[in-house]
């Protein structure tokens, strides 16, 4: 394959899957046939139980500048349903979800790295929503997530105005968890990845589905508890002051 042409890559190591927006000669734009591979791309990796975390990022300096506008000339509609797709389906990732964001994360962008459940940037990294650029309706599903992150003020001035804000007002709005040194996101990320590769997949699974409001899901999650080995492990490893083996998975629920 080109290694120029736009495409996902995906490595998993160590429990961390980490899946690389790759489109240089855009800025790392997504087109549709990367919109459309990324939900079965995130299926596949929810059923390998060997995944425990997922990390989004993009090639080289940047993380991603959205959709690649050329596209919008065919049909803007489809277009924001593909990215509606993605961005939907990475919300829906059952385990954690990590975005580590360096230089544009812009557009569709954005929208992926809202859908992460964090968001790590490195100093100088740029976030815009800007569909009002380009008169476009941003998706109802899309601008709830961003108003439930960010707020309504917060939100509205990026929807308004399309204007970039970089990592200082991002961490202070909520858009962003941490900021890191250039040179130090990779190692950060990388370290913070392993803790939640080694912590309980039962613990944050049901953490994440209540998070997002789930209210239909206590007595699955009580039955899952009961019927898993964690707790009894956790406190095990706890009192025997050594770390604790999780074995539960959500690969095996799904």
């Amino acid at each position: 394959m080109d290694r120029t042409e736009p495409r996902l890559i995906t490595s998993v190591e160590r429990g961390v899957a980490t899946v690389v927006i790759a489109n240089p000669a855009k800025r790392n734009a997504m087109t549709p046939a990367m919109w459309r591979s990324l939900p079965e791309l995130l299926g596949r990796l929810a059923a390998d139980p060997a995944v425990r975390v997922l990390v989004l990022t993009g090639s080289g300096g940047t993380f991603c500048a959205g959709a690649d506008i050329s596209t919008l000339r065919e049909s803007a509609a489809t277009a924001q349903g593909l990215a509606v797709a993605a961005e939907e389906a990475l919300a829906a990732f059952p385990r954690p979800t990590l975005a580590a964001v360096r230089g544009y994360c812009v557009g569709g962008g954005s929208q992926l790295a809202a859908a992460c459940d964090l968001r790590f940037a490195e100093e100088g990294a740029s976030f815009g929503v800007t569909p009002a650029k380009l008169g476009i309706v941003y998706p109802a599903s899309s601008t709830r997530r961003l108003v439930a992150l960010l707020g309504p003020a917060t939100a509205k001035h990026l929807l308004f105005s399309g204007e970039l804000i970089g990592t200082e007002r991002a961490l202070r709005t909520g858009l962003v968890d941490e900021v890191l040194p250039p040179g130090g996101l990779e190692q950060r990320v990388e370290e913070y990845a392993a803790v939640l590769a080694s912590r309980s997949q039962l613990t944050q699974a049901a953490a994440k589905e209540f998070a997002a409001g789930r209210t239909d899901r206590d007595a699955h999650w009580a039955a899952e508890a009961h019927g898993s080995a964690d707790t009894a492990e956790g406190v095990a490893a706890f009192l025997e002051r050594r770390a604790p083996r999780f074995t539960y998975t959500t690969a095996s629920t799904r």
